[in-house]
């Protein structure tokens, strides 16, 4: 697997990935790509300045953004196509109906680029064996020649565009070399960051939004909340009891607090004692008690 070539993805390149990993090695360039775009943006503008550079349809054409690349690294087929063209290839529909009037088994086949929404990517064979050469991988996946038309069965139902490559791809180490060796695959590899995402998912599964030490200060402070709660809950009791304690000691006592009593006739000159009725104290312990 080491001499396989594979470009992992960058940004928002895959068409570059896509044609580096098929060709297996770096060809092509942001730069270089550009290039190819901004040609065919050129040749355009000259086709639609045939029509008169006053027309309203020209003016139109001027104002919108380049259907050939942009700012994110995008390439559209048109350029990946003339990419190939330099070196003697071509693209053909795999879905179309003249391909697929040709009834070919697609492991006779050496390459295919595969896209959905915006993203490229190649499944490409070095030696006699299919590898899946997605930029998005870890590293290259390999596929058996029996899966490989379900593979590429499944990536059409999911809305890919596929395209057949046709012509001499370059001299390769890892198309010598698997030539004349087969490779196992123990492990299949993961998507790039999927681990990571997996573990970002078991953490906020545990609390969306807060690291472990954060969970566990959270708990720690819930904790101490209920706690105050409890202890103020106990305060209130204590002081309810309290005041029950004094109503039955006051009833005891024919209804009447001495110490409430003597300040009371100090101030008011003797006046009549303060008493608890014993409808006040029945109401009173039925209000602990349903407490």
């Amino acid at each position: 697997m080491e001499s396989i070539f594979h470009e992992k993805q960058e940004g928002s390149l895959c068409a570059q990935h896509c044609l580096n990993n098929l060709l297996q090695g770096e060809y092509f360039s942001p730069v270089e790509l550009s290039a190819i775009a901004q040609q065919l943006d050129e040749e355009e503008r000259v086709r639609m300045a045939e029509g008169g550079v006053q027309t309203e349809e020209y003016r139109t054409f001027l104002q919108q953004p380049s259907g050939n690349m942009d700012d994110s690294g995008f390439f559209s087929i048109q350029v990946i196509s003339n990419a190939l063209g330099v070196w003697g290839l071509e693209i053909i529909l795999f879905n179309s109906r003249e391909y697929q009037q040709l009834r070919i088994d697609p492991i006779h086949e050496k390459a295919f680029i595969c896209n959905y929404k915006e993203h490229w990517f190649t499944v490409r064979k070095l030696g006699q064996q299919w590898f899946n050469l997605n930029s998005l991988l870890t590293g290259p996946e390999l596929i058996s020649d029996t899966y490989l038309a379900l593979f590429l069965a499944q990536l059409q139902q999911e809305g890919y565009s596929i395209f057949v490559i046709r012509g001499s791809l370059p001299e390769c180490e890892a198309d010598q070399i698997l030539r004349i060796m087969r490779v196992e695959q123990q492990q299949r590899p993961k998507l790039i960051g999927e681990d990571e995402a997996q573990r970002m998912s078991v953490q906020q599964t545990s609390d969306p939004g807060h690291t472990a030490d954060e969970v566990l200060l959270d708990e720690d402070e819930e904790e101490l909340r209920k706690a105050l709660a409890l202890s103020r809950q106990g305060m209130e009791v204590e002081d309810e009891e309290a005041d029950l304690r004094r109503a039955i000691q006051l009833s005891m006592q024919g209804g009447s607090d001495p110490a409430v009593t003597a300040g009371s006739s100090q101030e008011s000159g003797g006046s009549e004692e303060q008493a608890l009725t014993a409808e006040e104290l029945r109401r009173r312990r039925q209000a602990y008690f349903d407490r």
